[in-house]
């Protein structure tokens, strides 16, 4: 295998044309045969049996060029990817330039590479002034959600009350006609939890167990169903049962109900000290986040097509593998929201934009100050992988782009570090400034006050 690289017109992008032996591209069409032979039903052979040159001539000489490029095309532009040493950053285009048995098989594949940055200013970044602090109302709204999960549902008899569940079923109709997914049978349903569209738990409250009621809506016009987004809506309710919540009482025997604590007071220290906790992270990043703001909106790049196609795609990925979580697949989500794939990867082109200079930007601050990760701290995070993954760590220690993974991960960690430690906060800029305001007033004073008695005296003399 040779190859060859030319920059093209275009910014970022270079040209490889790879030359692969005729004798490798012969081989590779043999092992595609043997692959595929099973296949293949020619008159006078059995299925499966037929020689590959039988298979040609039946079929066409070209018969397994394709799966015979596929075959050995990827590693072989891998290969002149290692070797030219450039960063690649966009899916390849690939264009068959030769491929006849006998001859070299000879392709080009255009791409993308890594884009230049210039950074503006990334130590000194000024920011607003962020601060979370715990109050006694956050630790009070733990031990609310701590009661809630705590709580037990009893029936009672009395009109529904907001905060009380009750048992319903439903069915929904639009310009007098059943809808789908509009029908539901011992719902179980909160009431002031705003599960349903707007208005229709307002009016189940008042109504008692056995008791029937027309609930007239309007299903909102941003609805993710179109067929039902804007319309008015009538459903027919029964109230089967009412239930009521009844808290356990916040004292020393609920926090060792609920907890390792002996006492309430022990518990709400805890709760406060992981609220305190929470804070220091949700800082750390708000400061990161604003931080690398300003640094991306002034540096200087040109980020190339295929890089931001290839970061939605990995967005994309992501999207559909949380989804799956949830039964879902993307074409469904496409449906319920009512876009098309092309419209759902354009919303993430503002994201990946950002997400791409972010991570350019950190690379470059990197280099220009020369951050390392040392075989200790790699060490160390492969050791809590492993912990996390209930492995052992030899297992991914032997995995090269794992390790390469995590030292860029560190890497940036102390990129970040490093501007947040650097930047100041616009509080403390007014408070320097208000101080020099004051000298300059006091100044200004003195000067008048001095000007004032050198004027009485004149007025004296």
């Amino acid at each position: 295998m040779s190859f060859k690289v030319e920059k093209t017109k275009n910014a970022n992008e270079v040209k490889f044309e790879i030359t692969i032996e005729a004798e490798k591209f012969k081989n590779a069409i043999t092992k595609v045969y043997f692959k595929n032979a099973k296949y293949f039903n020619i008159p006078g052979f059995r299925k499966g049996k037929a020689p590959q040159n039988i298979v040609e001539k039946y079929y066409g000489k070209g018969i397994f060029y394709e799966d015979a490029f596929n075959e050995i095309a990827g590693e072989e532009y891998e290969k002149s990817v290692k070797e030219s040493k450039l960063e690649i950053v966009s899916k390849p285009v690939i264009d068959i330039v030769t491929m006849e048995k006998g001859q070299d098989l000879v392709f080009t594949a255009v791409v993308e590479t890594k884009p230049e940055v210039t950074l503006k200013k990334y130590k000194g970044i000024e920011i607003e002034k962020i601060e979370y602090n715990v109050k006694d109302s956050d630790i009070e709204e733990n031990l609310k959600q701590m009661q809630e999960k705590n709580a037990r549902e009893v029936s009672v008899e009395t009109p529904v009350e907001k905060g009380n569940i009750v048992i319903i079923d439903f069915e929904g109709f639009t310009d007098g006609k059943a809808f789908d997914g509009g029908k539901a049978e011992n719902y179980s349903l909160e009431i002031g939890s705003g599960s349903f569209i707007p208005g229709f738990e307002d009016q189940i409250i008042g109504m008692k167990v056995d008791e029937e009621k027309d609930i007239k809506v309007k299903f909102p016009d941003e609805y993710f169903s179109k067929d039902l987004a804007g319309k008015d809506a009538t459903f027919k309710v029964k109230v089967h049962e009412i239930k009521k919540k009844e808290f356990p009482k916040l004292d020393d025997e609920f926090a060792k109900d609920v907890s390792e604590f002996d006492t309430l007071d022990e518990l709400k220290k805890s709760i406060k000290e992981r609220l305190e906790e929470e804070n220091k992270d949700k800082e750390k990043y708000e400061k990161e986040d604003a931080v690398m703001k300003v640094i991306t909106s002034e540096m200087e790049v040109d980020i190339p097509k295929g890089m931001i196609e290839v970061e939605i795609d990995n967005m994309v990925k992501d999207m559909e593998q949380r989804m799956s979580y949830q039964g879902l697949k993307l074409e469904q989500y496409l449906k319920m929201i009512n876009k098309t794939e092309k419209e759902f990867r354009e919303d993430y082109k503002p994201q990946a934009i950002e997400s791409i200079k972010s991570r350019l930007a950190l690379e470059e601050i990197i280099k220009q100050e020369n951050i390392t990760a040392s075989e200790e701290e790699v060490k160390a995070k492969v050791e809590e992988m492993a912990k996390n993954y209930g492995r052992k760590p030899e297992e991914f220690e032997k995995n090269e782009d794992v390790k390469e993974y995590l030292a860029q991960g560190i890497k940036n960690e102390k990129a970040l570090d490093l501007i947040v430690e650097k930047s100041k906060t616009r509080t403390e800029t007014k408070k320097a400034d208000s101080k020099k305001d004051e000298t300059v007033e006091t100044n200004k004073k003195d000067k008048t006050e001095k000007t004032s008695k050198k004027d009485s005296k004149k007025a004296s003399k």
